[in-house]
């Protein structure tokens, strides 16, 4: 379902547009119950906030099926309640060890922030002056979600941090191309859609799979974990 999303988002047919209003509210509620199949979800303590965060990208996906400054805002709105769900999680299962603005994620975090955000927001208020807000906060959650991705507790998998970390990079790589084509990229060919999508999706099955994956472990599950993960000769 995901690959036919993102071959009609890439579609310039009007019919193309048509379909999606079919596909592309599906992708969020198969994504939610394929992550509620996984063995041992109820044990993992991000299962709740990536639930609701994925409820509210459905709404925004939705909403984004609409065209217009109104239901992008509207949309935009949508995500951030996401991001925020997710923040929750993250925040939740977070390094107690290290705080936040020193990991690196949260360096990395603070350049997109100060870099992106201000050129997002004027190019957002070259279309309506309103928006220009509402996108520089949006890029502020991005960026936390991005900081917080990279600081999550030692007893976590490597896999979940791994995935929950590439899947922020996914949904930044997402969402910096969707308002770089929103504001700054007006005759942009209908394909880069569907390398939105693509991004998108990743996103969101990264971060799926980093919380299906997310049990604490124990010290000896930690200790073979490391050095499975260590270099021959380490």
């Amino acid at each position: 379902m995901g690959a036919l999303d993102v071959w009609l988002a890439g579609s310039a047919k009007a019919g193309a547009h048509r379909a999606r209003w079919v596909t592309k509210p599906m992708l969020m509620p198969l994504l939610a119950a394929a992550l509620l199949n996984h063995r041992g979800i109820e044990d993992s303590p991000m299962r709740k906030s990536t639930l609701l965060a994925e409820a509210a990208g459905w709404v925004g996906d939705v909403i984004l099926l609409n065209e217009g400054t109104v239901a992008f805002a509207a949309g935009a709105g949508a995500f951030g309640v996401g991001h925020v769900a997710y923040i929750s999680g993250l925040r939740a299962n977070r390094r107690i060890d290290r705080p936040l603005r020193c990991a690196p994620s949260a360096r990395v975090a603070m350049g997109l922030a100060l870099g992106a955000g201000p050129v997002m927001a004027v190019g957002a208020a070259r279309e309506d002056p309103a928006l220009s807000p509402a996108v520089a906060v949006y890029v502020g959650l991005l960026s936390t979600l991005f900081a917080c991705a990279g600081n999550l507790r030692a007893d976590l998998p490597v896999r979940t941090r791994r995935l929950t970390s590439l899947g922020a990079a996914a949904f930044v790589a997402s969402d910096s191309l969707l308002a770089t084509r929103q504001f700054w990229w007006r005759n942009a060919p209908a394909r880069v859609e569907s390398v939105v999508m693509i991004t998108y999706l990743l996103a969101q099955l990264l971060l799926s799979e980093g919380a299906a994956a997310a049990t604490v472990q124990t010290p000896s599950q930690h200790g073979a974990e490391r050095a499975h993960d260590a270099p021959d000769g380490a």
